[in-house]
């Protein structure tokens, strides 16, 4: 009988992490921050900046009237619970999957805490270029993004895997 190959759920360590930067960060931002207040960490780029997205990316749906808080709870739980079971049928060490997946996760749970506690996401980055400003932004939404991008390069990318000898 073959021994079964150790899937890779141990990956939502990097989940938990992520979700552990995302709410401590959140929380230095609610003690420390003004709010709508540009705080420059590198002059004419880069600013902390305390504000909130009762919304999704670029404040998609902001002023729907309030069911969208609950819209994107249930998104973000049925994602990463699809995204979790990926995981329970992905390689251990097949990172290419795994990491992009695990940080998908650890970001959607951290801002759907938000949402839950705060009835909205608390975005505090804030980059720009002269008067050209990126939409606010925190740790959550960059590890969504940079796994949306590892999933997209790595399964477009990747090719097929090969099959185990």
């Amino acid at each position: 009988m073959a021994s079964a190959k150790p899937n890779a759920l141990a990956w939502l360590a990097v989940s938990a992490l992520v979700l552990v930067l995302d709410q401590w960060s959140k929380a230095w931002v609610l003690a420390s921050l003004p709010e709508y207040t540009a705080v420059p960490v590198i002059d004419g780029f880069w600013n902390w900046y305390r504000t909130y997205n009762t919304g999704a990316a670029f404040s998609f749906l902001a002023d729907a009237g309030g069911w969208q808080k609950y819209f994107f709870m249930v998104l973000a739980f049925a994602i990463s619970g699809l995204m979790a079971w990926m995981l329970a049928k992905t390689r251990r060490g097949d990172w290419k999957q795994a990491l992009p997946l695990s940080l998908v996760i650890g970001g959607a749970v951290g801002n759907v805490i938000d949402r839950f506690l705060h009835g909205h996401v608390v975005d505090f980055i804030q980059w720009h270029v002269g008067q050209h400003y990126w939409p606010a932004f925190n740790i959550a939404d960059c590890a969504v993004v940079g796994g949306a991008i590892g999933i997209g390069l790595f399964g477009l990318l990747g090719g097929k895997p090969k099959a185990a000898e």
